[in-house]
């Protein structure tokens, strides 16, 4: 006997988003129906919770790295967006579809089952979990997203895997989530607005819970659009092909290369970083803010 559809299979509108993160944050209107946007960012950006405070990141530190601040209207902590370093896919469910769950810990139950699946489809090993219940808090989960695990977000051998937010109204619930095809989210822990000794310890955190899915971001699109039941199209602002390649878009290509280029170096292991930090510490003789600035600020600038 073949196996019974899921429930959150068909009745979709499937649609591709393309554009700056501080356009892309803003869903668009789903028109009292199913919505999925698979959202390509053009440049990149540090993405608060709707509650986050701005003073939990250096400006700047994000301004020499080319990185804008934006806030997102669900909660939850950072993100940091990447061109080509994350697959982001909003889903908005109206409050009549039988998916709908007033409860927002079960609510998200399905979009966890939904990414398990199709991350399962795309040969990736290791046991996929859905975690299930209340946030499991970290010291750094109200600022960082990929500190700590919400309901509905699915984690690889316990280290993190995808994140999800919820924003609902009297017309439905959204879902904001994304699944890490690089390890880019690390590099949070040096734009922390905090001393040397908790940078370098979220930094070691990060590095130890969090996954990334090791497969072409194209491959999970296509996987998250199957088990939707349909193929996402390109909208006015989007390209037709499935994930854009860095430097595509020509308004603005140039910055985003750049950006994702330096964001995108090897990382440096957590004891290197600090023996960095000691050196330049040793080096600003006086300055009693100097544990404020992290290794950041000795990359590259344009």
């Amino acid at each position: 006997m073949a196996e019974p559809a899921p429930p959150w299979r068909g009745g979709w509108r499937l649609v591709g988003r393309r554009g700056a993160p501080e356009v892309l944050v803003v869903p668009p209107d789903p028109c009292g129906r199913r919505l999925a946007c698979l959202v390509h960012p053009t440049t990149a950006s540090v993405v608060l919770g709707s509650a986050q405070q701005e003073a939990d990141f250096d400006a700047g530190l994000c301004a020499a790295e080319g990185l804008s601040l934006v806030r997102r209207p669900s909660g939850g902590g950072a993100v940091l967006i990447v061109p080509g370093a994350q697959v982001w896919l909003d889903l908005f469910l109206p409050v009549a579809d039988p998916l709908y769950d007033p409860d927002v810990v079960r609510a998200s139950s399905w979009v966890g089952a939904l990414w398990r699946r199709a991350l399962a489809a795309c040969g990736i090993s290791g046991t996929l979990v859905v975690h299930e219940g209340n946030l499991r808090k970290t010291a750094w989960s109200r600022r960082i997203c990929f500190s700590g695990v919400g309901p509905g977000e699915v984690t690889r051998h316990g280290a993190k895997l995808t994140g999800v937010s919820q924003r609902r109204d009297r017309s439905g619930a959204w879902f904001f989530t994304m699944a890490l095809i690089g390890p880019e989210q690390r590099q949070l822990a040096p734009l922390l607005a905090a001393g040397r000794a908790e940078r370098a310890a979220l930094g070691r955190a990060l590095a130890a819970e969090t996954a990334v899915v090791g497969r072409p971001a194209v491959e999970v699109e296509q996987a998250l659009a199957a088990e939707l039941g349909g193929a996402f199209l390109a909208g006015e602002d989007v390209p037709a092909e499935p994930h854009p390649r860095q430097g595509d878009d020509e308004a603005g290509a140039g910055k985003a290369e750049q950006t994702a280029d330096r964001l995108a170096r090897p990382w440096q292991p957590a004891r290197e970083r600090g023996n960095d930090l000691e050196r330049r510490d040793e080096r600003q003789e006086g300055d009693p803010d100097g544990d404020r600035h992290g290794p950041v600020a000795h990359r590259r600038t344009r």
